[in-house]
């Protein structure tokens, strides 16, 4: 008699499926992540119309009220104190009508010529830093005085591209909104004239002893033949380099017919 033989074969595991969410589970997954990014879309519209409005306020407010402080002011004030040096900083507002024009004339001379002409920005002269900084030489800028005011007055100190960015939306509001001779006043009375010192009045009163309404057309040529570098180049003690940038101002200055290329801003 033969043996019933049973082969017993081992059953595969079957495998966990997990369970498809329901409808209404995928519906509340998606209502929640929508939300959310709608939540960071308001919040990001939100920034950018708190930006506008108080970058707006501020250049209303600045098209009447002196600049008595400066970011770039703050940051020289604060390397001294860490420095242990003296952080007193000098500088003296005064109206446009109260500064010499000759100064005026000397740094629109040495700074940038067709500031009666353009709408902030020199894009000839942009241009031609460009291809200046891409052949690897010495960095070369191109900033027109609106572009330093804006910078100097709203921005910080530094390279990079936001900054760059917001420096021409200031530079386009100023333009619009203050106009040429405020702009000429703001810078000035807050562009850097020497260590710890701001504008002309101050830079006049301390290395000249007199207020910038009686600078000579020389005195005003050499505050602006220090303002590429301030903090190297002294007016008090001017160096050779100084000397000849000073005459070549003057010239420039002449060659501009005068006080007369800035009158009618």
């Amino acid at each position: 008699m033969g043996k019933n033989t049973f082969k017993i074969t081992e059953q595969e595991p079957m495998e966990e499926t997990t369970p498809k969410p329901s409808w209404w589970q995928r519906y509340k997954a998606f209502r929640e992540e929508h939300t959310f990014a709608q939540y960071l879309q308001r919040l990001f519209l939100k920034a950018i119309l708190y930006f506008l409005g108080i970058s707006l306020a501020l250049v209303l407010i600045f098209k009447f009220v002196p600049v008595w402080f400066t970011p770039t002011m703050l940051d020289r004030k604060l390397e001294a104190i860490a420095d242990g040096r003296d952080s007193e900083i000098y500088s003296d507002w005064e109206p446009y009508e109260n500064i010499s024009k000759e100064v005026a004339l000397a740094v629109v001379a040495s700074e940038d010529q067709l500031f009666p002409e353009h709408h902030g920005f020199d894009f000839d002269a942009m241009w031609g830093a460009f291809r200046h900084n891409f052949k690897g030489k010495k960095i070369k800028g191109a900033s027109t005085i609106s572009q330093q005011v804006a910078k100097n007055v709203f921005l910080w100190q530094g390279r990079s591209y936001v900054r760059k960015a917001l420096e021409a939306y200031f530079t386009l509001l100023i333009e619009l909104i203050w106009g040429k001779e405020r702009i000429l006043e703001v810078y000035l009375n807050v562009a850097e004239t020497g260590k710890m010192t701001f504008g002309v009045e101050a830079a006049s009163l301390k290395y000249y002893g007199h207020s910038a309404n009686s600078l000579t057309r020389a005195e005003a040529a050499r505050i602006a033949a220090v303002l590429p570098s301030p903090n190297r180049f002294s007016i008090k003690k001017p160096s050779g380099y100084v000397q000849r940038r000073t005459n070549f101002i003057v010239r420039q200055m002449r060659g501009l017919g005068g006080k007369q290329y800035i009158s009618n801003l």
